[in-house]
């Protein structure tokens, strides 16, 4: 026999090291878009509304089904293409080390 709830979680990363977590207790056959609006975090960011999301790093539609112990991420744009972050960093510590 299935549950009749399941525990999730919905996380947004808000800005760098600000990272908001809300546990929930959803009736199963919940989807990530109700747990969204069920966080509360729409209220505080409406933006979010359009936000892509996934689950558990894997991307999804807001009608996934959830299943128990699932983590509903919501992801905001990058500041800084990835590979342009990785010349940046690289450039740094090529400067930094000796040669020899």
């Amino acid at each position: 026999m299935a549950p009749a709830e399941l525990r999730v979680e919905v996380v947004w990363g808000a800005a760098p090291h600000d990272v908001r977590r809300v546990a929930l207790v959803m009736p199963a056959g919940s989807t990530a878009a109700q747990a969204v609006a069920a966080s509360g975090l729409l209220a505080e960011f409406p933006a979010l509304a359009d936000a892509p999301m996934g689950v558990w790093g894997r991307g999804c539609e807001p009608g996934h089904v959830l299943r128990e112990a699932d983590r509903v991420e919501l992801y905001r744009g990058l500041a800084v293409d990835p590979k342009e972050a990785r010349r940046l960093r690289h450039g740094q510590k090529g400067r930094q080390r000796p040669k020899g």
